[in-house]
């Protein structure tokens, strides 16, 4: 683990003191809610990530797959 410096205002400060001290089992010190903070961020700003990868497969593919959907309904759709 390494130590690093950041600037954060008062008023975000005050918050992160009073979520400690109502919360001392969710980080139960600035740096641990901070890094809990992070790592929350980091995931879905990921997941988000993903997402805007999988539009785009879909926007990309969208004709081939519509008409793989209406094949597929269509032959589900016979007697």
């Amino acid at each position: 683990m390494k130590t690093i410096a950041i600037t954060i205002e008062n008023d975000t400060l005050e918050s992160i003191d009073e979520f400690a001290r109502k919360s001392p089992r969710r980080g139960g010190s600035r740096s641990g809610i901070i890094r809990m903070a992070i790592r929350e961020f980091l995931t879905k700003q990921r997941q988000r990530d993903r997402e805007a990868q999988e539009r785009e497969i879909f926007k990309r593919h969208r004709k081939r797959l519509e008409r793989q959907a209406r094949a597929l309904i269509s032959e589900q759709a016979k007697p």
